[in-house]
This record gives C-alpha cells, sequence and structure tokens, in this order.
C-alpha cells in the first residue's frame, strides 16, 4: 500500500477533531519532530532518514555541479568594552540557541557553510545554506509546489493594446521586454512522477530559484532551537530575539548591466527589471508584471498589478474632476448670490464671533465665499454620482483582473488547496481535525475559543482609537480658541479671515498628529506581533494569509479612524450644534465651532487637500531619503569594518556581503495601507474636493517607479510569497465604496449649498436674486437690546432662535434626496455587478476544460490499469491521452490532474 493510501485509510479512522494528549517536555502539542506514524507534519523539518525514502527516485537524474546558495543568514558580534555586564549571560544564550538551530538545519538535509569577515573589535559572520537535491524534491512535495509540465504559448492579454491595434494606432504604453517568462501546464509536484516534469533531467535549473527560497524559507521557519511547545522554533522568532541579524535570499547579481554585457540576452532577471521597469524614464509604459511575479513571486506581483491596475482607472477619474473644477471657475464670476454678496458693502453686519469679539461685514468674505463655489456647485452632484459608479466598476473589473491573474500563474486554489498551516498554529493548536477540502489530518483550533481571543485583542485598537479621539477633540479646542483670538483683533481682514485662518493651521497641526500616531500604532503592532503576546497571535489563525488579514484588519480600523475623523467631524457635525446670538453652545467653556461665510465644503476641501497632499508629499520625500541615509550607513558602517581588516582591497565584495549592504525588505503592508487610504480620500469626500483623483494620479506615477526601485535596487531580495489574491484588502476597498455613496449623498444633501439653492429657486426667485438674504436670520430682541444694535448670522430660524419652517421643510428634502441618491446609485450598483461576472468567461472556460481533462485521464487510467493502478497514475494520466487532450491548452495554472 502507497502511503497515499495509508494515508487515506488512517484519516478515514478520523471523525470528529480529537485533543491531543498534553505531558511534560517531552511531549510538544504538535509534534516537531516527525515520526514513522505521522508523515503529514506541519511544524517539521525532515530529518536525515526520512529523506531517505525519496533519494532513489531523486536519484535518477545526474547529480548537480556545484551548490549554489540558496540563502543567507547572518550575525555580527560587537566585543567592545563597556557593555553592561548582563549581556554576557544572553549571548551565551544566543549561542546556544544558534549552535542548536544550525545542528538542526544540518539534520534537516541542508549543506551549512560559514564564512566570517572579522575587523578586531566586531565580527560578521555569514552562514550559507543550500539544499541538495533530495532536500528540494521532498520539500517540493511536503508544501504542495506546483511545477511545470507543459510548455505554453504566452497568453497573456491587453485589451487596450488591442483596440489600439484595431485602430491602427501605436501603442507607446506597451514595450517589448527580453526573456519573457514562459507559461507552463502545471501541476502539484511528486517525487515518484519526477519524470513527468519538464527540465527534470537537469538538476541545477529544475528549481528556480523561487522555488528553492521557498523551500528554504519553510525548513528555516520550522526548525527548532529550544522547547517547541515554548515557542522557540523557526527563524522568524530567532531574528526577533536578536539571535540572527538577517535572513534572506540572494539577489540574481547586481542590478546596473555590466560595460561588457549591452545586449539584452545576457541580462540578469534583476538587470532586465531595472532596465524595463525600475528606471525613472519608463513612467508611462506598462509593467512587465509576469517578470515580476518570476523574480518576486506572486504577492508582489498581484500588488504592483492592483497598484497599476488603479492608477490607469484614476486616469478618467482625473479627467472628469478636473473638468468639473473649472467649471467651477467660471461660475465663481457669473454666480448671482457671490455677486450680491460681494456688492453688499455694509448691508449685512454679522453677530460676533464671540462674547469680545466685535461685529463684522459679511462682504469682507468675498475671497471666502469665492473660493467655495470653486467646489460647491452643480457639477458637484454629476461628480459625486460619477464617482461612486467609478468605484463600483473599478472593483468589478479588478475582480476579473485579479481571477485571471491568479489563474494565469497558478495560484486560484492557493488558500484553500495548497495553504499549509502556520508552524506556530501547528505548534500550539490543542488538537486535530479533518480538512473538508484537502481530506487530511491537520491542527485545529476551535471557534469559540477564537471568537473570545479576537475579542480580547481588540481592546489595543479600542485603546488606540480613544487616543485618536482625544487628539480630535484638542483640535478642535484649538480651532474654537483661535479663531476666538483673531476675531478679538482691531484688524479687520484678519478678523473676518480669522475662521478660515484658524482651520488652516489646525488642519496642519492635525496632519502632523496623524504621523505620528500611525507611526506609533503601527510599530506598535509590529512589536505586539514579532515579540508578543500579539493580539493576532493570540488569536491563532490557522495560515499566514488569515494571520495577515486579521492584522491588516486590526491596523486598518485604526488607520481610518486617524486620517478620516477630522474631515468627519468638518463634514457632518461642525457648525451643527453652534446655537443663535445669546444662547451659543460650548464644549468645555469655549464656544462651538461655526462654518465660515464659505460654508463647510470649502473647509472641508482645504482639510483633504492637507492631509491627502502633505501625506503624500512626506511619504514621497521619506521613501526617497530615508532609504537613501539608511543605505549608506549600512555600506559605510560594513566596509569601515571590512577597511580596519585590511581585506577590502585584497578580495572583492562576495553576493552575500553586497546583499547584507542593501536594507531589510519590511514588505508590503505599508504599500497597501498607503494606496487603499488615498482611495478613500478619492471616493468618500469626493464631493468636496474634485481635484482628488488628479493629486492621486500624479502620486501614483511616482509610487509605482518608486516601490519599484525599492525591490530591485534597495532592499534585499524577499522571500517569494504565493498569494490568491489582495487579501483583505479587497473587501476593505468594497467597504469604502459602499461607505462613500452614503458619505456623498450625506455631504449634498447636508453641507453643500446645492438643495437650499433649489428650494429657493423652486419657492421664490428662480434667478437666485435675494438668496443671500434668505438664509441670514436675525438676532434675538432680547440680544439686539442687550447691544443697541441688531445683527445677522447665518441659519433659518425665527427671530425668537426658534427654527423656521424653511429649516424643517429643507430636512425633509435632504431626507428624502439622501434616500433618492443612495437608492439610484446602489441599485445601478447592483445592475452592474450583475453585468460583469467576477471570472471571465474564457478563464471558466480553461477551468471547466481542466475538469474535463481530469475526468478523461481517470477513466483511461482505470480502463488501462485498473483500480490500484488508476491510484498509482491519476497524478498525471498516460502521457498518451493526456498529451492528445491538450491541444487547446489551459494556461499555467492547476493541471487537470492536479484535481484529482
Amino acid at each position: 500500500m502507497t502511503s497515499e493510501a495509508s494515508s487515506r485509510s488512517r484519516h478515514a479512522r478520523i471523525g470528529m477533531p480529537r485533543r491531543l494528549a498534553r505531558e511534560e517536555d517531552s511531549t510538544i502539542l504538535i509534534d516537531m519532530v516527525p515520526s514513522a506514524k505521522n508523515e503529514d507534519s506541519y511544524g517539521s523539518t525532515a530529518s536525515t532518514s526520512r529523506l531517505n525514502g525519496h533519494q532513489e527516485a531523486a536519484r535518477r537524474v545526474g547529480s548537480p555541479s556545484k551548490p549554489q546558495v540558496d540563502f543567507v543568514l547572518v550575525w555580527e558580534e560587537d566585543l567592545k568594552l563597556g557593555e553592561q555586564q548582563d549581556s554576557t549571560t544572553r549571548d551565551k544564550t544566543h549561542a546556544a540557541w544558534r549552535e542548536t538551530f544550525l545542528e538542526n538545519l544540518h539534520a534537516a538535509g541542508l549543506c551549512v557553510d560559514q564564512r566570517t569577515m572579522q575587523d578586531g573589535p566586531g565580527t560578521v559572520h555569514y552562514i550559507l545554506l543550500s539544499a541538495p537535491w533530495a532536500v528540494l524534491c521532498y520539500y517540493a512535495e511536503d508544501l504542495r509546489l506546483k511545477l511545470p509540465l507543459q510548455e505554453l504559448p504566452n497568453q497573456a492579454s491587453n485589451w487596450s493594446a488591442g483596440l489600439l491595434a484595431w485602430l491602427g494606432i501605436p501603442n507607446i504604453l506597451q514595450e517589448d521586454v527580453p526573456g519573457v517568462p514562459p507559461e507552463y501546464y502545471s501541476c502539484q509536484f511528486k517525487v515518484s512522477k519526477l519524470s513527468r516534469f519538464l527540465g527534470s533531467d537537469n538538476q541545477d535549473t529544475f528549481f528556480t530559484s523561487t522555488k528553492r527560497h521557498q523551500i528554504l524559507f519553510a525548513i528555516l521557519a520550522k526548525t527548532p532551537y529550544g522547547h517547541e511547545k515554548k515557542g522557540l522554533f523557526g527563524i522568524d522568532q530567532l531574528l526577533a530575539e536578536g539571535v540572527f541579524t538577517a535572513a534572506f535570499p540572494l539577489h540574481d547579481g547586481p542590478f546596473r548591466n555590466p560595460p561588457e554585457s549591452t545586449q539584452a540576452a545576457g541580462l540578469t532577471q534583476r538587470q532586465i527589471l531595472f532596465q524595463y521597469w525600475a528606471r525613472w524614464h519608463k513612467w508611462y509604459k506598462c509593467q512587465p508584471l509576469d517578470h515580476v511575479r518570476s523574480y518576486f513571486g506572486e504577492k508582489v506581483a498581484l500588488y504592483f498589478a492592483w497598484l497599476g491596475f488603479y492608477t490607469g482607472w484614476l486616469l478618467p477619474a482625473a479627467a472628469v474632476g478636473t473638468l468639473v473644477f473649472l467649471v467651477g471657475c467660471f461660475m465663481v464670476f457669473s454666480d448671482v448670490p457671490t455677486q450680491e454678496l460681494c456688492s453688499s458693502a455694509d448691508n449685512f453686519e454679522m453677530c460676533p464671533l464671540c462674547l469680545d469679539c466685535p461685529f463684522w461685514l459679511l462682504s469682507s468674505t468675498c475671497s471666502l465665499v469665492q473660493a467655495g463655489r470653486l467646489f460647491d456647485h452643480g457639477g458637484t452632484v454629476f461628480f459625486s454620482m460619477f464617482m461612486a459608479l467609478w468605484a463600483v466598476l473599478l472593483l468589478e473589473h479588478w475582480k476579473r483582473t485579479s481571477a485571471t491573474l491568479a489563474y494565469r500563474w497558478g495560484c486560484s486554489d492557493y488558500e484553500d488547496i495548497e495553504e499549509r498551516p502556520r508552524p506556530q498554529f501547528a505548534a500550539s493548536a490543542p488538537m486535530t481535525a479533518l480538512n473538508p477540502i484537502t481530506g487530511e489530518e491537520e491542527p485545529y483550533f476551535p471557534e469559540r475559543s477564537r471568537l473570545r481571543r479576537v475579542l480580547a485583542g481588540s481592546v489595543v485598537v479600542v485603546m488606540m482609537v480613544a487616543v485618536v479621539v482625544m487628539c480630535l477633540v484638542s483640535i478642535i479646542l484649538y480651532r474654537a480658541i483661535m479663531a476666538i483670538l483673531m476675531s478679538r483683533l482691531d484688524n479687520t481682514i484678519l478678523a473676518a479671515w480669522a475662521s478660515r485662518i484658524a482651520s488652516f493651521t489646525g488642519s496642519v497641526v492635525n496632519l502632523v498628529f496623524i504621523l505620528i500616531l500611525s507611526k506609533i500604532y503601527v510599530a506598535l503592532a509590529h512589536i505586539l506581533t514579532r515579540w508578543g503576546p500579539s493580539p493576532c497571535a493570540l488569536e491563532m489563525h490557522r495560515t499566514q494569509t488569515k494571520f495577515e488579514d486579521a492584522f491588516t484588519l486590526k491596523v486598518f480600523i485604526f488607520q481610518f479612524v486617524n486620517f478620516y475623523s477630522s474631515p468627519i467631524y468638518i463634514a457632518f457635525f461642525k457648525g451643527r450644534f453652534v446655537g443663535y446670538p445669546g444662547n451659543y453652545h460650548t464644549l468645555f467653556g469655549v464656544r462651538n465651532e461655526e462654518c465660515a461665510a464659505g460654508g463647510c465644503l470649502i473647509e472641508l476641501a482645504q482639510e483633504l487637500l492637507v492631509i491627502m497632499a502633505g501625506k503624500q508629499i512626506i511619504n514621497n520625500v521619506q521613501e526617497i531619503l530615508v532609504p537613501k541615509l539608511q543605505s549608506w550607513w549600512q555600506k559605510f558602517r560594513l566596509r569601515s569594518k571590512k577597511r580596519k581588516a585590511g581585506s577590502l582591497e585584497a578580495a572583492g565584495q562576495e553576493p552575500w556581503e553586497a546583499d547584507y549592504e542593501l536594507l531589510p525588505c519590511e514588505g508590503l503592508f505599508q504599500e497597501y495601507l498607503e494606496m487603499v487610504l488615498q482611495f478613500g480620500f478619492v471616493t468618500i469626500f469626493v464631493a468636496a474636493c474634485p481635484l482628488a483623483p488628479l493629486f492621486a494620479l500624479l502620486n501614483n506615477w511616482v509610487e509605482i517607479r518608486l516601490d519599484a526601485r525599492k525591490f530591485v535596487c534597495q532592499h534585499r531580495r524577499p522571500v517569494a510569497e504565493r498569494a490568491q489574491d489582495i487579501g483583505i484588502w479587497s473587501h476593505i476597498l468594497a467597504g469604502i465604496a459602499h461607505l462613500a455613496v452614503v458619505s456623498n449623498a450625506f455631504l449634498l444633501a447636508f453641507t453643500s449649498d446645492f438643495l437650499p439653492r433649489a428650494y429657493y429657486r423652486g419657492t421664490r426667485k428662480g434667478d437666485l436674486h435675494g438668496y443671500v438674504n434668505f438664509t441670514l436670520a436675525r438676532a434675538p430682541p432680547t440680544f439686539a437690546a442687550a447691544h443697541n444694535r441688531t445683527c445677522r448670522y447665518q441659519a433659518f430660524r425665527e427671530d425668537d432662535g426658534q427654527y423656521s419652517p424653511t429649516y424643517w421643510n429643507l430636512l425633509a428634502i435632504r431626507l428624502a434626496f439622501v434616500i433618492v441618491f443612495e437608492h439610484v446609485v446602489f441599485s445601478i450598483s447592483r445592475v452592474l455587478d450583475l453585468l460583469i461576472p467576477d471570472i471571465p468567461e474564457s478563464v471558466e472556460v480553461k477551468v471547466k476544460r481542466e475538469y474535463y481533462l481530469a475526468k478523461q485521464a481517470l477513466a483511461e487510467n482505470e480502463a488501462l490499469s485498473g483500480t490500484d493502478g488508476a491510484k498509482d497514475n491519476s497524478f498525471l494520466g498516460s502521457e498518451k491521452s493526456l498529451g492528445s487532450q491538450l491541444t487547446t491548452p489551459g494556461v499555467g495554472q492547476a493541471s487537470p490532474v492536479s484535481s484529482l
């Protein structure tokens, strides 16, 4: 009986989740060291004895010429005088852990080679790891890696390129990039079927560098260096404890082209990416996503695919938004209420802004009102509806693009079938259960227990949100106090502009608070994740994808409140609870803020531009300058050590030394977060700032090449990770798109002057003459008698301060507008969702063909070999029948036989 059959028989005897026995240190929760009875180990590294069974199948091809370095571990020793006394004990512990870890790596079958660079008081140790052929074969099967069976023609398509070709228009965006990675018909690797895979006769090239890196990292992530149930295993924990200072795979040589290699055929993958992707003058070219995926993995490639897709869709949004803004510029000089206000002279004397403030003239705010008309006009309604539908169409088409890329890149079933449980989860899970999809026994954690941990882990988020709310209250008080102080000045112009100056300075202070709190919370989240007890670690998520999704959701909730709390306050709350002369409402003894003469919409536009544009400028400057400074310091520090040792000129720089001088790759979380927050600014408050898509487009053109240069030139090569999609970010984007509809509906109804103007046209004068007087109320008689003069203020109130019938009529109209706007947009969005399938029809056809080929392969095998032979050969089917069926190939994804 084969190992697969015995595994199935063992699984058949397991019905419900069974609890693992807990014993002393001699027993662990999930066995990290494999046993004969447990072949499917989720937290283990293979011992050399366990690899013996795979040696024979692996030896059928010739031996490799020279072991290549697959992974590098680095640690530094600093023996300077004056260190603390407790460092000796710590160094001994670290040395013991390091020695145990390296011994276990050697026992797992890896080749361990140590190189040392000394400089007198300090030493840098490089551990060069490489995996023999048998280890690669074993773990390729254990990790369910997909390897090529048959090469296919490249079927990447671009509808815009096809349209331009059909129209006969040259496509300046397209570029022929050399070394296009071939597409394969692939399936999960089996050692017993080694000869069926393409390139299996060459051990040096059969496993690509990214596959080798994935295998090495999987071994490093599981290898213990102490008691496993105490969490003493894995390279991540060793890096967090400072036992190693770095762990990374090597780049494919330098990124700059050597002088003698001018032909594209002699370029490495890294040099191709630098030449055709990471250079600034390529800003208008399409990204070579297949090359990015081949070198950095699917997760990085999907990020750049999303970034390029989103940037391309910003083009029509920016064009329409700019057009709407220009319409507002022309309407400023023809708007009747604005002309009335500017020519009113001393007709409208306004009530004081505070107890000791002077009376002021409405005409002094002419410039503010004119600026407000740039954003608050009839075109804003059209643009809000346009952007709501734009967001829906963007997400629907991204689903199709994501599904197509996932199918082409062979990861459409990654999360359901291929992804293995996290080693930390496997070591701590209290029981095991059958995976309903794969049928294999896996570690299991009860959902009810996880829910309790999720609630407990949310405490950190709630605490940080409370800090944001306190900062928001402090900003509100600052603006109110600043406006009062400036209103008391004798300068009439400054008094008229007091509210706007206070608002602008408050926006700048708010931006500073936002950036500081953002850095603090992200740093806190990383500390909690690495050193524990992390909320996400305590929640016991089964896979790395679910772990990252939980971490992302927690951080995004905080960042959402952090970035959007002030705009939400200005849009929906500022000026709503002011009161009236003689009965003003206060907050901590300070009079509540009210909207300036130009309205709250112009203040919201100002807040958005300060936060959005300011954040983008600061981030881009940081991403350009900070890595350069960090890289310079790293190179200076290491090369000064080498210079002291006298080895800088004596010997050339080794590849691992050159890569260690680069910066560590920090992942994609910050990149996704920046783009998703930008998407929120572009959609949620677009009614107040139609120029937001234009600023986003300009930023993203820089962001694409900036991120490309970071990955290619400045950062160490990350481990190529697989991913099925962009994860929970797609759900967050969908939530933002729905929130944008509601937000813009309330903005147009309650913050904009659109509905009051429409009401005035319908009930009084269609030409809007007298509209300014219509929006102003008179101070109560008691207030006028106390000051011996009357004054006006912006509100729909009677002379006694009570709301007028006009206020209630407008309130009903505003609520009706919100309901109608939401239902119209959501209805159209639903229709678009139904008309546009999430998966393209061409991809669905290829998937169905794979299932058809799988059934045919199984049926023919049963006819030729019987039931036992079919079990043994269902991996691929007969070579003759499968080859004859591949006349219409799918795009290099899950093979038909992999579904068997």
